[in-house]
């Protein structure tokens, strides 16, 4: 179940945060397992300006679905052909010499000027220019006729590390090559904020913010807001049994009853984002309380212990939600299985797993 009147709370609230800057929802990963395009249109009812994808793909699929809002793609393997997503008006983010060549052909081929993001890298050494080549970068876009320059921007490390010296280091840096931008000629807008530095930092709002995972109601920093998540991970029991004490579960039977008990199968499992290292430490939330879930997580279904209680078969089960009720929430699997909320929201992007908005 995906709540979008929740993305809507929520992307009203960080563009709140931000009144000086535009905002940009990231809605890669198709929308972080939310659904991309759904996201993407609630997100701008709800007042944001931009929307983020990881590729020129993504991208494109927002444009044949009729989403016409500005689109940044900002990573695709070198040889794309970027001239699709010239054609469609789609951003691209430019982060060498070798690709702002490769958009500046696409630009040529199709006849109309490619907007780009030059991307600077500030500490992340991920994507983006090193500092070295950046002057060169800057002074080859300034003369590259097919191509305008829309902006400067890189990423942030360490944002959801509150006083972290990486992400003042990473801002000196950035002043620098915007400086250095606009010693080239240019005259780009900045961005550097993610999710974690519009909530903290102010001072890098600059003039347009991205917020990813807070769009979604997952916090990445330790003080509260008011953001509700979107996702919650519904079920059903498809069959209950009683069982004696000394019966045991699923496979390696490493939980045994010590007492008489009913069990609920529920019809998820690994195979549709269950993580199998939950087994023997996860519950669910079903009839009005939390119960654990015993025996392995298999593929396809996991077995859920109700003790005396009468439990229905079609009853609905709650594997995550926003916790508001009680039930476990992706952040609670994220802590139990090592991991980040970001992962289990995303890995729920499944062939078997349905979305149902509301």
């Amino acid at each position: 179940m995906i709540d979008l009147d929740n993305v809507r709370h929520n992307v009203a609230l960080l563009a709140g945060l931000a009144p000086r800057a535009e905002t940009m929802v990231v809605v890669k990963a198709d929308g972080y397992g939310h659904g991309a395009v759904e996201v993407a249109r609630a997100a701008l009812e709800a007042g944001a300006t931009w929307l983020g994808s990881c590729s020129l793909a993504e991208a494109l699929a927002l444009r044949a679905a009729g989403i016409s809002a500005p689109v940044l793609a900002w990573l695709d393997p070198a040889g794309t052909d970027y001239a699709p997503g010239v054609a469609a008006g789609v951003d691209l983010s430019v982060s060498s010499q070798r690709q702002l060549v490769e958009v500046a052909g696409a630009a040529r081929a199709v006849g109309r000027e490619a907007r780009v993001h030059l991307k600077v890298d500030t500490g992340l050494s991920r994507n983006g220019c090193p500092s070295d080549e950046w002057p060169a970068l800057v002074g080859k876009a300034a003369a590259t006729p097919e191509v305008r320059v829309h902006a400067v921007w890189s990423h942030l490390a360490c944002a959801d590390e509150a006083g972290h010296p990486a992400t003042d280091a990473q801002a000196e840096r950035f002043d620098d090559a915007y400086r250095e931008a606009l010693a080239a000629g240019l005259e780009p807008i900045r961005h550097l904020a993610n999710s974690a530095a519009l909530l903290t930092r102010p001072d890098l709002h600059f003039d347009l913010v991205r917020p990813g995972i807070a769009a979604y109601g997952l916090n990445p920093v330790p003080e509260a807001f008011d953001l509700r998540p979107a996702m919650a991970f519904r079920s059903s029991v498809a069959l209950t049994k009683r069982i004696p004490a000394g019966e045991s579960v699923s496979y390696g039977l490493g939980w045994t009853a010590e007492r008489d008990t009913t069990l609920a199968l529920v019809p998820v499992g690994y195979a549709d984002g269950v993580p199998r290292s939950l087994s023997h430490r996860m519950d669910v939330w079903l009839a009005g309380r939390r119960r654990p879930v015993v025996g392995r997580v298999c593929m396809d279904q996991v077995v859920v212990d109700c003790g005396d209680d009468a439990v229905a078969e079609g009853a609905e089960v709650v594997l995550f939600g926003a916790g508001t009720a009680g039930e476990p929430t992706a952040r609670e699997w994220a802590e139990a299985t090592g991991t980040i909320d970001y992962e289990i929201v995303t890995g729920m992007y499944r062939p078997r797993v349905a979305r149902v908005y509301r």
